[in-house]
Parts: structure tokens; sequence; C-alpha cells
């Protein structure tokens, strides 16, 4: 690596940081290659992922391209992949494209060697448009909106059928415990209770108190409106960088289950629209984009029909669906990093004042721009 420029990657706001969990190294590659015996030898390591919560590298060999992936074994173990990957598996035998997870010597997807865990995705098919841009930004055109609401719905038709039970207590995983529990308040402490690092990081806060205000004043009888939601394994992590596109503009593969586990449609939907529709990393009241949230729901709604009530409920969900994921980085930063200051920016930055955000009067606007438009 002498002579280049260090690897960075992205950190929890706009500028690029060291990272937590080294690159990938060529031996390293090609150590954990030679385990894997339809990849082939490796020629060269092409790109290296800037997402910053494990390492990632986009390996050539004679047999392709290969995307090799470690994770800390805190955060994945093998145990915890195979869940994911019997999701995939269920998505690619519907007819879904997303990658193949390719089989290691002992015929499993993945390898446990010390502190880390690795696996092994074949690549899929099409542009990598938005691999270098931090994840939850904004989608490029009205069209690529379009585009991934339809993938989506496609998605979700697929996923019908899959009996998967919902993922372990797995750190940086998404859930649904909390917003359709009768009282969310009283699931949230049963949440916080389990991981006691985030337990302790919360102890000398009054976030019990916070978190009633905004069930309060953004939760009020929403919990009715997902207690008959049909339960389905969905994505949870719905933006751009998860996505290859064609030339064209339409979406081609779908990647990165890390977060997949059992909620529903209408929660994966809201995610969508969370994470693609609000420039989060640059707060701007005029850059919330509720016409890519408009073409994304007229494109699901080609693939699968949305009635005005479910519409209703996603905007309902809108305000409070990173509530579980939001804890879950907090956990992680407490936890696993034992960084107090980055936990505080997942808590407070992240879970409370984009909640706020929807109470204000450009949060109030978004969400009236996107019923006007669905409703068109």
């Amino acid at each position: 690596m002498s002579g280049k420029a260090p690897h960075l990657v992205h950190g929890m706001g706009t500028a690029l940081e060291a990272p937590t969990w080294p690159a990938i190294t060529v031996a390293e590659a090609e150590e954990l290659l030679g385990r894997f015996p339809a990849a082939g030898r490796l020629t060269a390591l092409r790109w290296h992922s800037p997402r910053p919560f494990s390492a990632a590298t986009l390996a050539e060999t004679g047999e392709g391209e290969f995307f090799l992936k470690r994770h800390h074994r805190l955060l994945r173990t093998p145990a915890a992949l195979a869940e994911e990957h019997a999701f995939m598996a269920h998505l690619r035998a519907a007819g879904l494209t997303v990658p193949e997870v390719v089989e290691a010597s002992d015929g499993t997807g993945s390898i446990a060697e010390g502190e880390w865990t690795y696996e092994l995705h074949r690549k899929g098919p099409g542009i990598d448009l938005y691999r270098d841009r931090p994840s939850w930004t904004p989608l490029l055109t009205r069209g690529h909106a379009f585009e991934a609401g339809a993938a989506l719905a496609r998605l979700h038709l697929a996923a019908q059928g899959f009996a998967g039970s919902p993922r372990e207590a797995h750190p940086l995983v998404s859930s649904f415990t909390i917003l359709p529990a009768h009282d969310p308040l009283a699931a949230a402490q049963g949440y916080v209770v389990a991981r006691p690092a985030l337990a302790a990081f919360l102890a000398d806060k009054p976030w019990q108190e916070q978190l009633a205000r905004l069930f309060a004043s953004l939760g009020a009888g929403l919990s009715e409106r997902l207690v008959d939601q049909k339960p389905l394994w969905t994505h949870n992590d719905w933006h751009p960088s998860n996505l290859l596109w064609s030339p064209d503009g339409a979406v081609s593969t779908v990647f990165d289950f890390g977060l997949s586990t059992r909620t529903c449609a209408l929660h994966d939907l809201a995610t969508a629209i969370e994470r693609t529709a609000i420039p989060w990393l640059e707060p701007d009241d005029e850059a919330a984009d509720a016409e890519a949230a408009v073409a994304l729901l007229a494109g699901y709604r080609t693939v699968l029909s949305l009635t005005s009530e479910q519409v209703q409920t996603v905007l309902r969900l809108l305000p409070l669906v990173h509530v579980e994921f939001a804890l879950s980085e907090a956990d992680y930063f407490a936890g696993i990093l034992g960084d107090p200051d980055q936990a505080m920016l997942a808590w407070q930055g992240y879970l409370i004042d984009h909640a706020d955000w929807f109470l204000s009067p450009a949060g109030q606007h978004f969400l009236m721009q996107i019923e006007t438009g669905a409703a068109a």
C-alpha cells in the first residue's frame, strides 16, 4: 500500500474518517479466496468499500469479480450470516436478482477465523453508481426513485413465503418490536435492558422521558395500524448504494441484506423513504425531497397496490421508523467500540433529532406534500 492514499471510510457526518476495521489486504484476500473453491485465484483488489461497519473489497479473480466482506465476530457470526443468506437464497429462487453467496470449502456460506467472520458474494450484474456516496444520501433522479420503488415491491413479492423467524439480537440489525407494541415505551425499555452496554450508556440520561414525548407526539394510534400488518422478511436498508443499476436507470441487483429481518412491507417502504428522500447528513429544510418520495411510491404501485389507508400508515411510520436501528447503532458504539461520543450522536443526533424534525414546519410540510402527491 506504500505510496497510496490511506483507506478512509464514511463517518457519521460528511467527512471521511480512518476506518475502525482495517482494509482487507492482498495477502489476506489471497488466503481467504483459497478457501472458497469456486472463487479462483486472486488477480487484483479493485476497490475497498468506504462503509464503516465492516471491511469489504471487490476482488478480481480468474473466475470473475467477487465481493469479500470481513466482520468482527462480535458483529456477525457464521450463524448470524446464515440467517440473511437463507433469505437471499429464497429471493434468488423466487427470481429476484441478488448476489450469489459463494460456498466455503466446508459447504457453508462463511468462514470464522480468529476475531473475524468472512463471507464472499459473486458480484451481481449492474453498475454501482452510488458506491462512493454515503449510504443515506438521496437518489440522484426522480427516475431512480421510481425504479427503486418498483424494485422494492418486487422484493416484497419475492419475499412472500419465506418462513424465517425474526433475527436474533445481533448488533446493527433492524428489528420490529417497539412500534407495533401496545405500549411502545415498555417495549423500548425491554429493548434497552436486553443490551447492557446501551443500558449503561443511557443510565444517566432522561431517555425514557424523551421517548415518551416522541411516542405521544408522533406515535399515537400507530400500534393499532401495525398490529394487523402481515409479517414479512424485508430488506430494511433500502437506499441507492445498496442497488446496482442498468444503463437505462433500472435496478438490476439488490444487495447488502445485513439489516434484513421480519418486519412488514409498509415498515420497509417507510424506511426506504426515510433513507432516500431526506438529506440527513447535510440538514437543510428546503432539501427534503417529497417528489422523490412520491416517485418511489408511484414505482412501488406499478407492482403492488397501495390503498390510501396504507399510504397513511407509511406516513405515520416515517417519523419513528428509524428508532430501533438508531438504538442498535448507539449500542454498537457504546458497547463494541466503547465510543460514548459516537453513541451520543446516534442517540441524540439520529434518533431524537430526526424524529423531532418531523414535528417542525418543514417536516410537517414534507409529510403533507407526500400525502397530496400520492393521492394525485
